[in-house]
């Protein structure tokens, strides 16, 4: 159960989450208008450009940009418990590189920086993982929204409702907004050199987890 997570799990998907809607905004508000930290839309672009003949091979890098990211994700974490001792800070160090990459390419209005920032979220989006029953996804919010509207129904019905796994999908649901927002203003002042908000983040974050792994 969610509540078998460690107390840190809220405030670190909160953040991620904030990371990840910073990057997409920026994503969408750049030339392209390229949505970057979920694939439901691309999915979608990819099919109708498949019939088209524009963009399909773009599109169809993006997605699997996303899905090596969460392959070098799935590699570094050997286990699915939510636990201290995990690479999560190389993670981290790896997907703020990542988007360092993307800031240089779409500098240059190459298309190709997309895949980079794809790469990063595909890859933190795999950092946390399964673990008794919970999924934690910080990239996108449709699936938390499913899963909210499961647990009030069955609410309704007269079973539990775990408040604690509920406050965390909104907790990241809200991250991911306000994420949007800031991605928003940071674009029009900075352009793609917002992208260096999350990337900096990042290092943050690696160089917190490690001191925080160090002292335990």
């Amino acid at each position: 159960m969610i509540r078998r997570l460690p107390r840190w799990l809220e405030l670190g998907a909160f953040t991620l989450a904030w990371l990840a809607g910073t990057v997409n905004a920026v994503g969408l508000l750049g030339f392209a208008h390229q949505s970057i930290s979920h694939l439901s839309g691309t999915a979608s672009l990819l099919g109708a450009a498949l019939l088209q003949g524009s963009d399909a091979w773009h599109l169809a890098v993006i997605l699997l940009s996303f899905l090596l990211g969460a392959a070098v994700s799935g590699y570094l974490n050997i286990s699915e418990s939510l636990t201290l001792g995990r690479h999560y800070d190389t993670l981290l160090v790896i997907e703020g590189l990542l988007l360092l990459v993307a800031i240089a390419l779409l500098r240059e209005q190459h298309s190709s920086g997309h895949y980079f920032a794809s790469a990063a979220c595909g890859l933190q989006n795999a950092l946390a993982t399964r673990y008794s029953g919970a999924v934690v996804r910080t990239t996108h919010v449709t699936g938390l929204f499913t899963d909210l509207g499961i647990m009030l129904g069955a609410a309704l019905r007269g079973e539990g409702f775990d408040r604690r796994k509920a406050g965390l999908f909104c907790l990241i649901i809200a991250g991911f907004v306000f994420g949007g927002t800031a991605g928003a203003l940071f674009y029009a002042h900075w352009g793609f050199f917002a992208l260096l908000v999350p990337a900096m983040l990042c290092f943050m974050l690696a160089a917190a987890y490690r001191l925080l792994r160090s002292g335990n």
